[in-house]
């Protein structure tokens, strides 16, 4: 059975994690758009849906939690992977209780 593909966006402001999210997951086939301004990645997300959003929590102007927020009021079926270099149990409990999807500590290997 073929793999569906998926509309990921990435919204980080290191560009390093961002290009390397995009080619793991373009290697499979996934479309992938990224951005390292939040903003920007916010503005992207009222314009089309993405079947996944990973975003790291720590950002300057707009964080993680606000693109969490922003995808939920958006009520669509949307998963979304917080991910960050500073994590503790608290920031992952509140992202999970907002509705994240997962939560995963930098550094990390594409395959997690």
């Amino acid at each position: 059975m073929a793999k569906k593909k998926l509309d990921v966006c990435i919204i980080d402001d290191e560009i390093v994690v961002c290009k390397r999210l995009q080619q793991a997951l373009a290697r499979n086939r996934h479309t992938v758009e990224t951005f390292v301004d939040s903003r920007s990645g916010i503005e992207r997300l009222s314009e089309k849906h993405f079947d996944i959003v990973v975003t790291d929590i720590r950002m300057d102007d707009i964080d993680g939690m606000e693109v969490l927020d922003h995808v939920i009021k958006k009520g669509e079926a949307t998963k979304v992977i917080m991910i960050t270099g500073y994590a503790t149990i608290e920031i992952a409990r509140e992202a999970e209780a907002k509705g994240a999807f997962d939560f995963i500590s930098k550094p990390f290997k594409p395959q997690d």
